[in-house]
């Protein structure tokens, strides 16, 4: 059974810093592209970062230069650094498993920028 588990989601006031975790179980991490989607109120869910299975990492424009991410494989975790946060990050945030047409999907995190 496969398992993405979120967590480190909160409020945060702009300007702030906060570090999501996701912990894949069930898959064979090594192998799968990892990526952080968001979906805010009323929009489409959109991708903000993702990381593949040699560690390299795109960011959306949107969070470029202040979101980073990384993964331990020995901890089949991925994680989202996110710093400078501004109210238009409020979102779910949501971890995402692919690797050809296999596509994982974790429950989501509340992240809400505000002061």
């Amino acid at each position: 059974q496969v398992q993405l588990v979120e967590s480190g989601g909160g409020l945060v006031q702009p300007g702030g810093s906060l570090r999501l975790s996701c912990e894949a179980s069930g898959i064979n991490f090594n192998t799968y592209t990892m990526s952080w989607y968001r979906q805010a109120p009323g929009k489409q869910r959109e991708l903000v970062a993702s990381i593949d299975s040699s560690g390299s990492g795109n960011f959306s424009d949107p969070v470029k230069g202040r979101f980073t991410i990384s993964r331990l494989y020995y901890r089949n975790t991925v994680y989202l650094q996110m710093n400078s946060l501004k109210p238009e990050d409020t979102a779910v945030y949501y971890c995402n498993a692919e690797r050809a047409a296999l596509s994982y999907w974790g429950q989501g995190t509340q992240v809400t920028v505000s002061s």
